[in-house]
């Protein structure tokens, strides 16, 4: 069964103050939304839609049309209550399964998802595939530091205060273990010549490249300040 559609994990992801909130309790939005190109008249594809806000986010700008894909029946079906607009349609649909068709996309998205996935590569030659030249690649990972930090957790002091951030096995690729909301999860970890190289060598042009820091507003919630000591995510936009 899919991770998201556990009833129990679903409703702890669910609390989540960007599962509530959406865009505005994101750290990263802050830099992500200035990467977005235009989307007036954009025919928009998301990779992994979860909740569907950024879906809402290219159907609110004038985008032509959105279609949301998740792996998750429980992650669309809050997606369309939560995020509907006429010009989305939301599609239960993992990167496997789904056809990809040539040159049908302005706009591909994908926002927490790829470190997910093993092959890299085969993805960005899907998506290469299915944009229309000069169209925009823009998704968020979380960071190589990150998912090679060791059970991806803080080394702590006695009093449970993060001494620092453990780094091990980096230049190994492959899936890393972690609890997250109480469950084992197994993500991949790509090295950062691995994210940007695979995306030169499969034709893309690179347009950007950010490491998420949290915005001034934010540093004031629980553990937020600890963000800026290594970064988690790193955003990316390439152009076909």
């Amino acid at each position: 069964m899919q991770l998201y559609d556990d009833e129990r994990f679903f409703d702890a992801y669910a609390r989540m103050p960007r599962s509530q909130d959406g865009l505005a309790a994101a750290g990263e939005w802050h830099q992500l939304e200035p990467l977005f190109p235009p989307m007036t008249g954009q025919r928009v594809l998301d990779l992994g839609c979860g909740y569907g806000w950024h879906c809402r986010y290219a159907a609110d700008h004038g985008a032509a049309s959105v279609l949301g894909i998740d792996a998750s029946a429980r992650m669309i079906a809050a997606a369309q209550e939560r995020n509907a607009a006429p010009a989305i349609t939301y599609r239960v649909a993992d990167l496997d399964g789904f056809d990809f068709p040539q040159a049908a996309f302005d706009v591909v998205l994908s926002n927490l998802v790829l470190h997910y996935i093993e092959d890299l590569t085969a993805v960005y030659r899907k998506v290469y595939h299915t944009l229309r030249p000069g169209g925009c690649f823009l998704f968020n990972i979380e960071h190589p530091v990150f998912t090679a930090g060791v059970h991806q957790e803080w080394i702590r002091d006695d009093s449970g205060a993060p001494l620092y951030w453990p780094v091990d096995q980096y230049y190994r690729p492959g899936p890393r273990t972690t609890v997250f909301l109480g469950e084992t999860v197994t993500k991949q970890h790509h090295t950062l010549t691995q994210i940007l190289g695979g995306l030169l060598q499969t034709g893309f042009q690179l347009k950007a490249v950010e490491e998420a820091m949290p915005p001034k507003s934010m540093l004031s919630l629980p553990g937020m300040a600890d963000e800026l000591r290594r970064p988690m995510m790193l955003l990316v936009k390439a152009v076909r």
